[in-house]
């Protein structure tokens, strides 16, 4: 929801969250509060006078890939620096629009990396767990807004860069169609593929801050004006990837998607499986192909004349990427425009009469140590779903999921070019949708925390228990917790209870949920999956195995 507030008191706020987190990595640089105050008393002075600024109140964090007049632009490497003398169109638009921008923010160096570890200003760690990859390129951006600090933050997308790391920290990335955000004053990462994008906590203001920078500005030759609106259909059916295509997944991942699934059936989607080979194949020409060669024309000549800085200033793994790019020949990059194009035809064909292909938004969260070990192999996972959408010239938006093992998960809703609002169409009821929760424990029906289901809005669905795959723990807590936990085939089948809450009451719910539980997806023994309770890693540690007894009732009856 978009907070209404002064500008002052919202400057202020960002400078005190700032040194709450103590996150020093998401910054390259920062405006002096002196500078901040000075601004904020012209957005609140205009606001005084009538003057209608529809983002009046809002702060902001820019990618320092993309100008900020003032502030240094480094694209991740201080020898690349430069200082602009104006803002980029959409950093002016937003500015214009009484949006303050805070600082720039970290990145993978020359935007080329989906992990956020690839920067001489170091990686940028996770909002959740300090330990794992906040994802990239736009990776101060995405965890600037997960923590709190601004309440909007520009990245730039060419392979998912708008997107994983909005799965990855909990929170909301649009990527519009190529060319409706102008990318004038923005340092190229490949040209004709890049897209201005935005992050927020919540899809509305995410929205506003595209609305604000979307039209033409006569500078930028690929900015193109967007069509008219479409609405969505009362019943509209989305495409989902055939099961094999969903192998690979991190664990309990492929779990959660089946739960987002469900969740867009509850919200009166038909969803049916496609075939997007396709798809996939053109992710692949991304970097596997001769287009990597747009990556050499935008700073491959930097990095070739500062050979000595590969290693320092220039980070090894992008350095030999864009480097590479010099070696593909101009019947390379036409025989790989001829393929795009069958792709093209191929993925348009698979996905015919449904409004947007829904997916896992990446296919995993590997830990700066693991992305250290191999950082090649390790990113390349990450941009699956998410490579093909601007080469195929597609709309596309990640929005949170829930939660796996007590961290986010993200689902992605991609679909034609000049589809952006249907996109937001979907999310939102996809938003609204009533969800289902399976509780074993506390939350039953005359146990101490049921209140909380009836006060969020729950009506009881029924008794139900999951299907043989599970093991039944009472933790060592006070005050006592079960906790369900996932083994598989031969496992226990727990008894537990079906609620539907509101969407609202749902998040509240699961808002106070305290460790070591978290909300996952389970399997019911009818076949279907809903959200319930597990066990984190690590809450076992003393716990004793229930699971013979078959509910958290039978247990309390011998306690």
């Amino acid at each position: 929801m978009i907070r209404r507030t002064t500008a002052r008191a919202a400057v202020d706020r960002a400078l005190i969250r700032i040194a709450e987190v103590d996150r020093p990595e998401i910054w390259i640089s920062l405006r002096s509060a002196d500078d901040l105050a000075a601004e904020a008393a012209r957005v609140d002075a205009r606001v005084a006078a009538g003057e209608d600024l529809p983002l009046a109140g809002l702060t902001v964090a820019v990618k320092d890939n993309i100008d900020v007049a003032g502030l240094v632009t480094t694209a991740g490497s201080a020898s690349f620096a430069y200082e602009p003398v104006v803002d980029a169109t959409a950093v002016a638009r937003l500015r214009a629009a009484g949006a303050i921008v805070i600082g720039k923010t970290n990145l993978d160096q020359f935007a080329t990396g989906l992990v956020g570890t690839r920067s001489p200003f170091g990686a940028v760690r996770n909002a959740w767990d300090p330990a794992r990859i906040s994802g990239g390129s736009s990776s101060g951006s995405g965890v600037s807004v997960a923590l709190g600090i601004v309440d909007v933050a520009l990245g730039t997308d060419t392979a998912g860069s708008g997107r994983v790391p909005a799965a990855l920290n909990g929170i909301v990335g649009v990527k519009p169609t190529k060319g409706l955000v102008p990318t004038t004053g923005v340092v190229p990462a490949c040209r004709t593929q890049d897209v201005v994008t935005a992050f927020a906590r919540d899809l509305a203001t995410a929205r506003l801050a595209i609305e604000t920078m979307t039209g033409v500005d006569g500078s930028d030759p690929l900015a193109r004006t967007d069509t008219a609106f479409s609405a969505l259909p009362a019943r509209a059916r989305l495409a989902v990837p055939l099961p094999t295509q969903l192998d690979g997944l991190a664990a309990g991942w492929r779990e959660a998607f089946a739960a987002a699934v469900a969740t867009a059936r509850a919200a009166g989607f038909d969803v049916v499986e496609r075939d997007i080979s396709a798809l996939l194949d053109a992710a692949r020409l991304l970097y596997d192909g001769a287009f990597v060669a747009e990556r050499y024309a935008a700073v491959g000549a930097h990095i070739s004349a500062h050979r000595d800085l590969i290693g320092g200033d220039l980070d090894e793994t992008v350095a030999g990427i864009i480097l590479a790019g010099a070696a593909p020949a101009a019947h390379d990059l036409f025989a790989d425009l001829e393929r795009l194009d069958d792709l093209r035809l191929r993925g348009t064909e698979a996905l015919d009469g449904c409004v947007a292909l829904l997916t896992p938004t990446t296919t995993w969260h590997p830990t700066l140590a693991e992305v250290a070990a191999d950082p090649v192999g390790a990113n390349s996972r990450m941009g699956r779903y998410t490579n093909f959408a601007n080469l195929l010239d597609m709309a596309s938006l990640a929005v949170p999921a829930g939660f796996v093992d007590g961290l986010p998960f993200g689902v992605m809703l991609t679909g034609p070019a000049f589809t952006d609002r249907v996109l937001a169409q979907i999310a939102q009821r996809f938003d609204a949708a009533p969800r289902r929760l399976f509780v074993v424990g506390a939350h039953l029906r005359g146990q101490p925390l049921n209140r909380q289901l009836v006060a969020a809005g729950g009506r009881l669905v029924g008794d139900a228990s999951t299907a043989d795959e599970y093991a039944f723990h009472a933790l060592a807590v006070s005050p006592p917790k079960p906790g369900l936990v996932h083994t598989g085939p031969g496992g226990a089948a727990i008894e537990g209870e079906v609620w539907e809450l509101p969407a609202a009451g749902f998040a509240a719910v699961v808002d106070a949920v305290p460790p070591p539980l978290s909300i996952g997806s389970v399997l019911l023994e009818d076949g279907t999956r809903v959200a319930g309770f597990l066990a984190t890693p690590g809450a076992l540690d003393g716990a004793v195995d229930i699971s013979a007894l078959g509910g958290w009732r039978a247990h309390l009856a011998t306690v």
